[in-house]
């Protein structure tokens, strides 16, 4: 597979289950190493880039919400230095969850926890943010509703995202391309 994405666009890899969208997404992470072929970003390989230094960041389908941490050490998880609570409790009020700092992961609607693993994810501030299924858990009206949200927020974050998912309704209410 090859393609290009323009920085602050998303892309959605649309295909039905077991196809390997979300394996392609654990190559281009490093999570998982290419057969043959390279992952390459700005034309340069990647192969030999350890996973934790590519800035990528992984947003997965179940959120992976750490359940012996609170929300806000949740969103703090990928940051360093002093300010990092700070930068923490912003992203937090960014995605409507100002105030839930000290709240137990495990007391999270689906939306809840939805929005704190997207502000675990953006936090970073990643090159390239990847975005397994991350609505297939929610109904069918809660996925419409945050659709639009998520849009909103990648294109307000210039963020440069993969968006992976069977939903053809959900790849083109979210995708550049």
């Amino acid at each position: 597979i090859s393609f290009d994405l323009p920085a602050g666009q998303t892309l959605a890899i649309l295909g039905p289950s077991g196809c390997g969208k979300s394996t392609l997404l654990a190559l281009i992470a490093g999570l998982v190493r290419p057969d043959s072929g390279s992952v390459l970003w700005e034309g340069q390989p990647l192969d030999d880039t350890p996973t934790h230094q590519r800035n990528f960041g992984l947003m997965f389908q179940d959120y992976a919400l750490f359940p012996h941490l609170n929300v806000a050490d949740n969103v703090a998880f990928g940051l360093h230095g002093p300010d990092k609570h700070r930068a923490a409790a912003h992203m937090l009020a960014r995605l409507d969850l100002a105030g839930f700092e000290k709240r137990d992961v495990q007391t999270l609607s689906g939306g809840e926890a939805q929005r704190v693993a997207l502000a675990r994810a953006l936090a970073p501030r990643p090159r390239l943010l990847m975005l397994d299924e991350p609505l297939g858990a929610l109904d069918r009206a809660l996925r419409e509703q945050l659709t639009a949200e998520l849009r909103g927020l990648l294109r307000e974050f210039g963020q440069t995202a993969i968006y992976v998912t069977h939903d053809q309704q959900e790849a083109f209410g979210i995708a550049d391309q």
